[in-house]
């Protein structure tokens, strides 16, 4: 399970050496099967902001077939990454619901997980670093191919009021926009961000951010970040007050659980680790549950925002099963750390 991003070795490793030990397959040119933001993609499929830390794996990702990618989410500053490791199997049967037990069980055991933990912090290089770096996988995307640049603010940004908080996103969404990048994504649910208190779950700050930063950059696509609303009043409220402004929604990003070793201690290392995000097949119905509801909404409300299916595919089948649920597009973390090959598999079950 090395694929793109390896968990043995820290996130800095793989950001300067990375990717390790993918094959050497390039992917044959294909004739787009669809479009999105107005762009040809010869398929809707992808890999979200985790395991694409940097130019030379989104490059991979592209070479193998993998044509929506999203380079993992910067911010305005430097910022560091929690203490190694990140990533870890999580083991626990069948899905991870608000009544599953816990903790769970997180190691190193990698052939026995199909769900990971996601443990980083969001982790940035300094603009003047990651500005050039963003450039160089917006070139890496041939034909049919789109790179997306992910973005967040950071709290506590200059004098710690609600408005520079703002603004430090209009200046990260500034900073991608001048990569060339196509379209962007301002991530709302990092899990490492505190889950009860997610920028997405405060519909009226996201619309005062959606819409400053559409202002700042105009046409180019923007994408909401949205991590799993087990209120659908919520989700229809967040809805109702952006999807005149935005371009679409990616969801989910993980699942809260508290992990723990062999011994019964904390599985991660370092305060407020305690909980970490699940990625991977244990998360899967809730993606499929947000699409499934993110597609009533712009049904009923008469919308055409694009929607991205993110969370538990790890096959063909669950990128159809996404599809059918209303997604424009599909993307996968732990799916193509497990199977680098998953989007040369996508590419031909779109073309048929």
């Amino acid at each position: 399970m090395h694929a793109f991003y390896d968990p043995t070795r820290t996130y800095e490793e793989n950001l300067a050496e990375g990717p390790f030990g993918l094959p050497s397959d390039t992917a044959p040119s294909l004739p787009s099967t669809a479009e999105l933001w107005g762009h040809p993609v010869a398929a809707p499929f992808g890999i979200p902001a985790g395991p694409l830390v940097g130019s030379a794996a989104c490059e991979a990702a592209f070479r193998l077939g993998f044509d929506v990618n999203v380079y993992k989410t910067v911010r305005t500053r430097r910022h560091a990454a929690h203490p190694f490791p990140n990533t870890l199997a999580v083991h626990l049967e069948g899905d991870l619901t608000s009544s599953t037990p816990m903790p769970l069980l997180a190691d190193d055991a990698w052939d026995r997980g199909r769900s990971i933990s996601n443990s980083f912090g969001v982790p940035s290089s300094d603009p003047d670093v990651w500005q050039a770096d963003m450039a160089r996988a917006v070139a890496a995307a041939g034909e049919g191919q789109l790179l997306v640049g992910s973005f967040q603010g950071t709290t506590g940004s200059g004098d710690g009021s609600v408005d520079a908080y703002v603004a430090d996103h209009v200046l990260a969404a500034r900073l991608v926009a001048e990569t060339g990048a196509r379209a962007m994504e301002m991530n709302l649910s990092c899990p490492n961000e505190g889950t009860s208190s997610l920028l997405c779950f405060d519909p009226d700050l996201v619309t005062r951010v959606a819409a400053a930063v559409k202002d700042e950059i105009g046409d180019t696509p923007l994408v909401l970040k949205l991590a799993y609303f087990a209120d659908d009043e919520a989700l229809e409220r967040l809805v109702a007050q952006t999807d005149r402004i935005v371009d679409g929604y990616a969801a989910i990003n993980t699942l809260p659980a508290r992990l723990v070793d062999a011994a019964g201690a904390q599985a991660l290392p370092g305060e407020g680790r305690e909980v970490s995000g699940v990625c991977g097949a244990a998360i899967r119905w809730a993606g499929l549950e947000m699409i499934e509801r993110l597609s009533a909404l712009r049904s009923r409300r008469g919308s055409d925002v694009t929607l991205v299916g993110v969370g538990g595919v790890l096959t063909v089948d669950d990128y159809s099963a996404l599809r059918e649920a209303g997604a424009d597009a599909v993307m996968t973390a732990t799916g193509a750390m497990l199977d680098p090959m998953l989007g040369h598999k996508v590419r031909a079950a779109a073309a048929r």
